[in-house]
């Protein structure tokens, strides 16, 4: 049954692997102009700690460079930031959690972020702080005003420097809330960028440092380790952990494959429809009501698989509208028949890949596997599928699924999975018969790891890079506060 259950959760694996080739950093012309709204990544896995619950992490705000003052990264006072459960596979969200940011500055007649060294969240000497909110909506967030979970949530503020923020693990910890009624948890602020990549390589024409010696067409110079592109850099974290009961339709599944044990999962950020600049104040207007701006479900679906011409329409779309797209636009479809991707492998590296059209993926894109993580009557489109009746892992497995780790990519995602070595190789073909072969199942940007490990609790990601020790890419730099 364990190698059935792996079989169809790596057939899942045909389709989204195709994007996974770079997060979601700068993946739209639009967006990369309006980074505060920018979703970078979207994490979804059942707590190691916590088995009862689950953790949806989603990041925004890409390459922060941690010494940027005295104006530090923050998240955007005006724009609205949800993450999204389809608990019922049509492609709808049940459950919307809300959070709305407001800045607040104690004395404006001092340029410091603070004025002296800040032990908790409340210390005096934290001139500028962040508060939010939480909302949690349940069917249709446009119409309904939700149920307020908190306003006065704190912001984690960031990680200056040894005189500035001299105990930063307690600080951040402080930032750690617990929602009401036994609802779970929630943490909102700066952290270290969970996704490791070598973004250089990858966009220089695909190029794979550690095979490319003996791979390369025609044959490169010299062979190296991969370069993580996002190390020593930061990022803006919205974390929720929330019980499994709250988040399914109808009572905790006890089996993968009961009908209930599928969510879907995505996040988005939207602003004002009117926004006016006035007198150099900023002033928020609500006219229309808001129009979303990111989108982000699976990892890499705009980053790689979108050409140009649909990455700012999938940003402002929703899943409900992924199928129509994909049945009545044929360059939108030919995007997965015949991956990009797998066309430059077979240039630059001549490997031997699956060819056009790859049918077997169509399926997979929109409705999740049979079995594994589609729900039943599904309505095709794309996110992020969770199966929350898979046990957590012992001893999980960067290459999650292929790797006959059933609690990793693309069931859900974890912090760790590896989604860009797991991608190249099944783009590669290795799930395909007759293609599981070398140099296919060997492929590696040469990443394997985070620079710094994840914590062993919530919000499990790596505390931010200090400012004061900030040296992006440098391995003499450390996130020791």
């Amino acid at each position: 049954m364990k190698r059935i259950q792996a079989l169809a959760f790596a057939a899942l694996f045909v389709l989204t692997s195709t994007a996974a080739l770079a997060s979601s950093h700068r993946e739209a012309p639009l967006i990369k102009e309006d980074p505060t709204a920018d979703n970078t990544d979207v994490y979804a896995f059942r707590s190691p700690d916590a088995p009862d619950t689950v953790t949806i992490i989603a990041n925004f705000i890409p390459l922060e460079e941690p010494s940027n003052g005295p104006n530090f990264y923050s998240f955007s006072d005006s724009a609205l930031y949800e993450i999204h459960i389809d608990n019922n596979g049509d492609a709808r969200e049940d459950i919307t959690y809300q959070f709305r940011f407001r800045t607040d500055v104690r004395d404006n007649s001092t340029f410091l972020y603070n004025t002296g060294p800040v032990l908790t969240l409340d210390s005096a000497n934290l001139n500028v702080r962040q508060f939010y909110t939480v909302n949690r909506v349940t069917g249709d967030r446009r119409s309904s005003p939700g149920t307020s979970l908190g306003s006065t949530f704190q912001v984690a503020p960031a990680n200056i420097g040894p005189k500035s923020t001299p105990s930063y693990p307690a600080l951040a910890n402080a930032a750690v809330f617990n929602l009401p009624n036994n609802g779970g948890k929630v943490f909102a602020g700066p952290r270290d960028d969970s996704f490791f990549v070598d973004i250089a390589g990858i966009v220089d024409l695909l190029t794979l440092r550690p095979i490319q010696q003996l791979h390369a067409v025609p044959p490169m110079a010299s062979s190296a380790p991969g370069v993580d592109g996002l190390r020593g850099y930061n990022v803006h974290t919205i974390a929720i952990q929330v019980p499994i009961a709250s988040l399914v339709n109808g009572s905790v599944p006890t089996a993968p494959t009961a009908s209930n044990a599928v969510i879907g999962v995505w996040s988005t950020t939207s602003r004002s429809r009117v926004t006016v600049l006035s007198g150099g104040n900023l002033l928020r207007q609500t006219i229309g009501g808001t129009t979303q701006v990111s989108r982000l479900g699976s990892p890499l679906i705009n980053e790689v698989v979108l050409s140009l011409a649909f990455k700012d329409i999938f940003n402002s779309s929703e899943p409900r509208g992924d199928n129509a797209l994909f049945t009545t636009n044929e360059a939108f479809r030919n995007r997965v028949l015949d991956p990009e991707t797998a066309k430059l492998m077979k240039a630059l590296y001549g490997l031997d890949v699956p060819p056009a059209p790859r049918n077997d993926l169509v399926q997979v894109f929109l409705t999740g596997v049979p079995g594994a993580t589609m729900p039943p009557n599904v309505t095709p489109a794309e996110m992020l599928r969770l199966n929350v009746a898979v046990p957590v892992t012992a001893s999980p497995n960067r290459l999650g699924v292929i790797a006959g780790d059933l609690g990793g990519f693309p069931n859900g995602r974890r912090l760790a999975d590896d989604v860009v070595d797991i991608s190249l190789r099944v783009v590669a073909g290795v799930l395909v018969q007759g293609y599981n072969k070398q140099p296919n199942n060997m492929l590696t940007d040469g990443v394997d790891a985070n620079e710094v490990p994840f914590l062993s609790t919530f919000p499990y990601a790596a505390l931010p890079w200090q400012g004061f020790e900030s040296r992006p890419h440098n391995n003499a730099g450390t996130t020791t506060p």
